[in-house]
């Protein structure tokens, strides 16, 4: 085992901006609102067995399947796309009901452990050899997240009604630019 602060707290800087949990504010309150309540544990849970796994076989399920890196961002981009209309236009397109499988979808896949996060680990993974490393930085971000949902109810409050419309809009345009940005960037014609 080759435990390195600096590797840890580098992977840990880029999944934190990668996941952005913080920006993703307004789309989890949204969530939260349409469906009553989100299992902040098992969203958690969920988005790290995701990244865990893809972390380890990711790569190759996509090749086994027939899946470029590129077509699986492609995908995603137009999920976080969808997601980002609904937040500038007051429009909804996601219609499922249930809290129980709202912590998964969007929550824990794609917002949490989405296209950007995943494919951020392939990269990392190339970069960075020492696995636990990269394991111990996922946590971290995990208790974040897991401390952002739980406490979503008092964010809410601070931020008032106005704040989070406010956040909702603009972050509604940079999640449909960021969704734009990995569309284009893996589109290769």
């Amino acid at each position: 085992m080759n435990f390195s602060i600096k590797d840890i707290l580098t992977i840990t800087m880029i999944l934190f901006a990668v996941i952005d949990v913080i920006g993703s504010l307004p789309i989890l309150i949204d969530v939260k609102n349409k469906v009553g309540k989100i299992h902040s544990g098992k969203a958690t849970l969920v988005s790290g067995a995701i990244m865990i796994v893809f972390l380890f076989v990711g790569e190759s399920i996509l090749h086994l399947i027939g899946i470029t890196v590129s077509d699986f961002a492609i995908a995603g981009s137009l999920i976080l796309f969808f997601l980002a209309l609904e937040m500038i236009l007051g429009i909804r397109f996601y219609k499922d009901d249930s809290s129980a499988t709202a912590s998964v979808v969007p929550i824990a896949f794609p917002l949490i452990a989405g296209t950007g996060t995943l494919t951020t680990l392939l990269s990392i993974r190339a970069e960075f050899k020492e696995v636990e490393n990269i394991i111990i930085a996922i946590l971290i971000n995990l208790v974040f997240v897991y401390l952002v949902l739980k406490n979503m109810h008092w964010l809410e409050k601070l931020l008032g009604t106005g704040g989070i419309n406010i956040l909702r809009k603009v972050f509604g345009v940079i999640l449909m630019a960021i969704a734009v940005k990995l569309f284009r960037s893996n589109l290769h014609i």
